[in-house]
């Protein structure tokens, strides 16, 4: 793979660059005489942060202590003020853990051994923080392992499953005729990831889970699930899954195919409400070898403190998770740095040009800049902020979160999935029409994108929040692109084959006028919410509204 380093040199002709004044496109973006995005700093920390040297911005590696290093030293560079205490830096206590050569994962069913394969039919760890877990346990099938009450949905209705291996699909069950709005219709709702089936299966008392890979289901193919699980594994302090991870289709086919059932059989009983779970004829003995380690992160945070002496008091939060996914000199690869140069080695630059044109223009709210940690691990960075909050919730006005960002080229208009949840919707159309952009139409969420971002967690805990205009996660390039639209389309459908993977490399050929056209759009909403009259509410009946701040 050829090799992209950004090297020093490059680097400090970008930061004389960075003096200049704004380039066209960010300077027609901006409001009159209001804060200009500029594309030269941009460009430059995207370099730097998604160059070998920072080595993939790992968590607990060294590459996360020296991005760490660089967004405190260029937040007081910036002008910001320190928003933990007299730093910049906010403590997270994590668990590391890595499973090892030597696990082993097996099904006994129909009188067959069935020896699960790390990598090739599963991938699993253990949350339980200890080096050795062993588990022997009956299996069952919980079909989508969901419970719902607002939905009246219970996958576990009537079943003890405290010490059993649970065996669920991802995503959730989908509309029918008679319901066309249950589970969110066609979006994937927040029951459907991953995250809550883990979590779940802690809550019922089972002994472990492993969810049925397909790429449709998923959104995201076998390939995604084996990256994070050959990395080293995060979790936040305390009780946690014996067993967790994923099988791929084929081996589910066999082990229910031993076990004497039928795997699509069950799916379509799965689909209908008053499933039951179902007792396969078969017995998992799992060993879990693992590296465990305590590990203290880090989220940055700054602030632009208000002007007016009530509203200072409240705050808009810009947020960008500075994480990727680290070195791996196990993987036999000849590159073994995973970049992240648009995962989110966009995002974390955007803001530091974000932050180094708010810094010369309060507004009447204190404006928040905060880069989570372990976000790729389980949003764990922003969790940990909102269950410690820098600035209290009650007076958060709204967390805009960016992540993998347009590298492509400037766009007709803006997405804003999510912001329908909330009065930011009006608030993000004014601000487009302001700049001559409209907003990009809604099309249905399938691979639950609201959920898999940083922004997620202030939502549950009850703070208006999106994802801005990533093109990205549409993952059908559908934005109206300025310049040649079909081949800027085909150029974010491609990324797809980039995320999470090591070619998630900067490429100093990118156009990333768009890049400044989405910062521009998310500083400028801001603004227009830490100037507005009165703090953004949830719409009437949205599930996240019911949070009391």
């Amino acid at each position: 793979m050829p090799d992209r380093r950004f090297h020093l040199p490059g680097l400090l002709r970008g930061a004389v660059l960075a003096a200049l004044p704004a380039f066209a496109t960010a300077q027609a973006a901006a409001p009159a005489a209001g804060p200009a995005v500029q594309e030269a700093p941009l460009r430059a920390h995207l370099a730097f942060l998604a160059d070998d040297l920072l080595e993939g911005r790992g968590t607990g590696q060294r590459g996360g202590e020296l991005t760490v290093r660089y967004l405190e030293t260029q937040a007081a560079a910036i002008g910001l003020k320190p928003a933990a205490g007299k730093g910049y830096r906010q403590k997270v206590e994590l668990i590391g853990q890595k499973t090892q050569a030597g696990s082993i994962l097996r099904f006994e069913a129909g009188g067959k051994t069935i020896d699960a394969a790390f990598g090739q039919g599963a991938v699993y760890g253990n949350a339980s923080g200890k080096a050795e877990t062993r588990l022997d346990a009956p299996v069952v099938f919980v079909g989508y392992g969901i419970d719902a009450p607002d939905e009246a949905w219970n996958d576990f209705a009537g079943a003890d499953l405290k010490g059993k291996l649970l065996v669920a699909m991802v995503n959730d069950p989908q509309p029918t005729a008679a319901e066309p709005a249950r589970f969110g219709g066609k979006s994937l709702s927040w029951y459907g990831r991953w995250t809550y089936k883990f979590e779940e299966a802690q809550r019922q008392g089972a002994a472990g889970i492993l969810l049925i890979h397909t790429t449709p289901s998923a959104s995201y193919p076998w390939s995604v699930p084996v990256t994070s699980f050959t990395h080293e594994q995060f979790h936040l302090a305390g009780p946690g899954n014996a067993l967790q991870g994923w099988i791929s289709e084929d081996m589910a086919r066999t082990l229910f195919s031993a076990a004497g059932q039928d795997l699509d059989a069950l799916r379509a009983r799965a689909e209908v409400k008053g499933f039951r779970p179902v007792e396969l004829k078969a017995t998992v003995h799992a060993q879990v070898n693992s590296a465990v380690r305590q590990v203290a992160e880090y989220n940055v945070a700054g602030i632009v403190p208000g002007t007016e002496p009530k509203l200072r008091e409240e705050a808009v939060i810009y947020s960008a998770h500075w994480d990727h996914l680290g070195v791996d000199i196990e993987n036999g690869k000849p590159d073994h740095i995973w970049n992240g140069a648009i995962d989110n080695g966009s995002g974390t630059a955007a803001l530091l040009a974000m932050a180094r044109a708010a810094v010369a223009h309060p507004a009447r709210r204190t404006q928040v800049f905060l880069w989570p940690c372990a976000e790729e691990q389980g949003l764990l960075g922003a969790l940990a902020y909102t269950r410690a909050p820098l600035w209290p919730l009650a007076k958060t006005a709204a967390d805009l979160n960016l992540d993998s960002m347009n590298f492509v080229g400037p766009t007709r208009d803006i997405g804003v999935p999510g912001a329908e949840r909330s009065t930011l919707l009006d608030t993000a159309r004014a601000v487009a029409q302001r700049m001559g952009l409209s907003i990009a139409p809604a099309v249905p969420d399938l691979g639950g994108a609201y959920f898999r971002a940083d922004h997620f967690m202030f939502a549950k805990a009850g703070v208006p929040a999106f994802n801005v205009g990533s093109a990205v996660f549409s993952g059908d390039g559908s934005f109206a692109f300025a310049h040649d639209a079909a081949a800027s389309s085909e150029r974010m459908r491609a990324f797809t084959r980039d995320y999470h993977q090591v070619s998630d490399q900067f490429d100093p050929a990118w156009d990333l006028t768009g890049m400044v056209q989405q910062a521009q759009f998310t500083l400028n909403l801001g603004y227009a919410v830490a100037n507005g009259a009165a703090m953004p509410v949830w719409k009437a009946g949205e599930a996240w509204g019911k949070v009391t701040r």
